[in-house]
């Protein structure tokens, strides 16, 4: 049985202000990594991200999703994160007919001379279910299909409007301003 399970989740922070904008902090993609997921089961490959997430219960299932992430900013401080690819483990045989799809943007703006983040994330799964749900009525498996996305986005809302905050004043407390007026490289200051 394919299903196709969705959530959104939105985002608007204020960002205190601090001695070096948070345009220069967001152009560094493995700080917001950090500050989304818990650094243990994050690992950097290449480019990308590999991400494996806490094991998941969805009705009967316990599966555990390990998602590669692209993150990457644009001049301006704009961060995309997409997912690139995904394996499901616990129930290997669903992977064939699993697809994860995750496409956030974090931008920063100002509104009346105040500093803010404001951020969008899309997650999708299509899965080709077991037989065993077939006696399941749809609804119930996209309702709970559908709430499970949504607790997931929510936990990184939360870990990101909490964590993100803490890390960027702790980078601007130790980063020192002078190396922005110098014309050094982003990726030469320290992490």
């Amino acid at each position: 049985m394919f299903t196709r399970f969705t959530a959104s989740q939105s985002i608007d922070l204020v960002v205190p202000e601090q001695p070096i904008p948070i345009q220069h902090y967001l152009r560094q993609p493995h700080r917001l990594v950090s500050a989304l997921f818990d650094p243990n089961r994050v690992e950097q490959r290449g480019d990308c991200f590999r991400l494996k997430m806490r094991p998941l219960a969805f009705m009967m299932l316990n599966i555990q999703p390990v998602v590669d992430l692209k993150v990457w900013a644009e001049s301006d401080g704009t961060v995309h994160v997409k997912s690139v690819k995904c394996e499901l483990r616990g129930i290997e045989h669903l992977s064939r007919g699993f697809a994860l799809n995750l496409v956030g943007l974090l931008s920063p703006g100002e509104v009346n001379g105040v500093t803010e983040l404001h951020g969008r994330a899309d997650l999708e799964v299509q899965v080709d279910l077991p037989a065993l749900f077939m006696f399941t009525p749809k609804s119930l498996i996209e309702m709970t299909g559908n709430g499970l996305l949504k607790s997931v986005l929510m936990t990184m809302k939360q870990r990101l409007m909490h964590q993100i905050l803490l890390d960027y004043r702790h980078w601007a407390a130790e980063t020192p301003a002078s190396a922005f007026n110098l014309g050094m490289p982003i990726n030469t200051l320290s992490t």
